[in-house]
């Protein structure tokens, strides 16, 4: 581990424009994880206790693995945390859906409705018609067609936001589901015009068969909304689909495309020791939010144990042992904590000089008015970089903190304006006093 060192002068005059602060609460909101909660070898006991210990705030989920919706409501009532609702894979009872989804939406347990898991993978039949995989996808279409207006229309569930499948970069036929709305003109098999959903929806892993092993900006990369994208992203579904081409939505366009990813990480393998892992999830997490994915789940909560082998994506082993993913995501949403809301968020004049490309940044907000400058590194094939955050105006107090050390400040400073750390392959937190 390469310890970030920090100095803090007084002075520095500012140039940049003034960024708007995010709510941190809107951050946190969108950090998520895959679980089955109580079925495949968990048990909702534990999940409780690992829903608390790292700060989640919603589950993917759906209803194949027949997980009593009692139980997600009961999990939903001991820790906040919220659901979003999916045919998953090869679903096509959508009656069964919304009526679970009634239930959550109820209680304020619904995030948002999904639709199906990779038909690429798990095929799908739906009226009497088989299609994904290597078929037509014309009765995937129909089904993501039939689920959003049933959705839309459903007194109940018409205002949450429907997501659309995944792997639709895998289509046979141009069925048109890289659109959320097929456009005028658009040539495809559907009618111009047919609604699918309100957001895309991608697994965008870290690493991909085309793009294997570790490398330097890995999860700024993988959340490349453009052609920049390495591996199965956004382009690849939404832009020019992976398998045949069909044209989608301009780069233009799928920068402020509404997204979501349920489903990223990456296992433990090779040069991806655990530690390693556990900073790309940070960073991941940190990446999806600053390229502009709305959610994005991990997979897994927990190694599954009722696959084949032990696949190692899990925040927790099969005995619900913490890797350390699970503890620096713990000491992540812990720095970050904030239960309030920010009705009109500041902004800072600030900017990273000697900026390389390995390094990002995100301006947050608590709802007390304390500005959190979370700067990360993606060095992840070795060295580091100094550089120096200049922060536009004295504030009275700072702290300095690196969630793969611990939750407690490594420092506490006063009357600071500019801040020179070294950054290498994991964020830190710069709170700033208001």
């Amino acid at each position: 581990m390469v310890l970030m060192l920090t100095t803090l002068i007084l002075g520095g005059a500012m140039t940049a424009a003034p960024t708007p602060a995010v709510p941190v609460s809107r951050f946190l909101d969108s950090l998520g994880a895959n679980s089955a909660v109580c079925v495949r070898g968990e048990n909702l006991e534990s999940t409780i206790e690992a829903t608390r210990f790292l700060g989640l705030r919603w589950y993917r989920l759906g209803y194949e693995s027949d997980i009593p919706v009692s139980t997600l409501l009961e999990l939903h009532r001991q820790t906040g945390v919220r659901f979003s609702y999916g045919l998953q894979s090869g679903g096509a009872d959508v009656e069964r859906l919304l009526r679970g989804a009634r239930e959550l939406a109820a209680e304020d347990a619904l995030v948002a409705i999904e639709g199906n898991n990779e038909p690429n993978n798990w095929g799908v039949t739906y009226q009497g018609e088989e299609g994904g995989s290597d078929l037509s996808w014309l009765p995937v279409a129909k089904l993501q067609r039939d689920l959003y207006s049933t959705v839309k229309s459903d007194p109940t569930l018409g205002g949450y936001p429907v997501w659309s499948i995944t792997e639709n970069g895998a289509q046979t036929d141009n069925v048109g589901l890289q659109f959320l709305i097929i456009p005028d003109g658009a040539g495809c098999l559907m009618p111009d015009g047919t609604r699918y959903a309100d957001a895309a929806n991608c697994h965008n892993y870290y690493t991909h068969p085309a793009w294997p092993g570790l490398h330097d900006n890995q999860t700024w990369i993988a959340s490349d909304p453009g052609p920049g994208c390495r591996v199965d992203g956004l382009y690849g579904n939404y832009g020019l689909t992976w398998r045949n081409h069909f044209e989608g939505y301009s780069v233009e366009d799928l920068i402020s495309l509404p997204r979501v990813t349920t489903e990223t990480g990456v296992t433990i393998d090779g040069p991806i020791t655990e530690e390693v892992q556990a900073k790309l999830l940070l960073c991941g997490y940190l990446s999806q939010f600053a390229r502009g994915w709305s959610y994005t789940a991990v997979y897994l909560l927990r190694d599954r144990t009722d696959e084949a082998g032990n696949q190692s994506f899990g925040f927790y082993r099969p005995d619900y042992t913490p890797r350390l993913s699970a503890l620096y995501l713990h000491n992540l949403t812990t720095i970050l904590a904030d239960e309030g809301s920010v009705e009109e968020p500041a902004s800072l004049d600030y900017s990273i000089d000697d900026r390389p490309d390995t390094v990002h940044d995100v301006l947050l907000q608590r709802s007390d008015g304390t500005l959190l400058l979370v700067v990360w590194g993606e060095r992840f094939t070795g060295g580091a970089d100094e550089v120096t955050v200049r922060l536009g105006r004295a504030f009275p107090s700072a702290a300095i903190y690196d969630p793969t050390i611990g939750t407690e400040p490594l420092e506490s400073l006063r009357h600071v304006s500019r801040v020179s750390l070294t950054l290498a392959d994991h964020p830190v937190i710069v709170e700033l006093a208001p």
